[in-house]
């Protein structure tokens, strides 16, 4: 395809799955049950955290952890007990991230929390910065502080070239806003224009496909060899993308 033919179909198939019905069965249905912000980013965080496997069981797995936190999980986070937190860590929450991995990710926020109002000022671009590269990392050094529990493998590190794919969608999920309803937007300090594609098999997979990248790893430089294409299709809002690129890999129709 040509360079036009190609964003013309990359624009029409991320228009036709970035829809309400797409929320149906992917894990971003579990933060699109709350309407408060620190609600929506908590639930959202975790959600992504877990977001490695099956799709359902993603969901449920990130369903279990709601329950856990009484369906109120910002409220939880602010005000658990040590007596709550030592019953987690005996719980099984999803393949590797294990009980003692949620209680130690929820004492992680509760001390972010304590001194942010949101978690978007942990994720600020700074000046001549084009991505998430050091704000990714910036946020990895803050939520693991002192904590070097074995929980911080579940924190992707830009810095040792991981693609930070969990993270990256839980970006999109926060800073992506358009009138499709599926994405949240409610970070208005960060400008779309920095997003990435989240990066996994399937993303990988078709942007190869159609030349999009050469590139066989899933790493971050990856991510700016994909950056550098998208963001000659749509400058402000490439992560939009992702639609085209996982609706594709996941339906098998292309």
């Amino acid at each position: 395809m040509t360079f036009s033919e190609l964003k013309d179909f990359l624009d029409e198939k991320a228009d036709f799955y970035n829809n309400p019905a797409f929320i149906e069965n992917d894990p971003i249905q579990i933060p699109h049950r709350f309407s408060e912000l620190q609600d929506v980013e908590t639930a959202a965080f975790l959600t992504a955290t877990i977001s490695w496997g099956n799709r359902k069981s993603i969901i449920n797995d990130a369903e279990k952890m709601m329950n856990l936190m009484e369906n109120s999980p910002y409220d939880f986070i602010r005000n658990v007990s040590q007596k709550e937190l030592k019953v987690l860590e005996s719980i099984s929450i999803h393949r590797t991230f294990k009980g003692e991995d949620f209680a130690a990710f929820i004492l992680n926020l509760k001390r972010l929390y304590a001194e942010n109002e949101s978690l978007e000022h942990l994720f600020l671009i700074r000046d001549k910065e084009e991505n998430f590269y050091h704000s990714l990392h910036r946020f990895r050094e803050q939520f693991i502080g002192e904590n070097l529990h074995r929980s911080r493998k579940h924190v992707s590190s830009t810095y040792k070239n991981s693609s930070a794919k969990r993270l990256m969608m839980f970006l999109r999920w926060m800073v992506r806003r358009d009138r499709k309803g599926v994405d949240f937007g409610l970070w208005k300090n960060i400008d779309p224009k920095h997003l990435s594609v989240p990066l996994d098999i399937h993303t990988g997979n078709i942007s190869r496909k159609i030349k999009l990248i050469q590139r066989k790893q899933n790493d971050w430089k990856t991510v700016e060899e994909m950056d550098s294409a998208l963001r000659k299709f749509s400058a402000e809002d490439p992560a939009k993308y992702d639609f085209a690129l996982f609706g594709l890999g996941v339906s098998k129709d292309f």
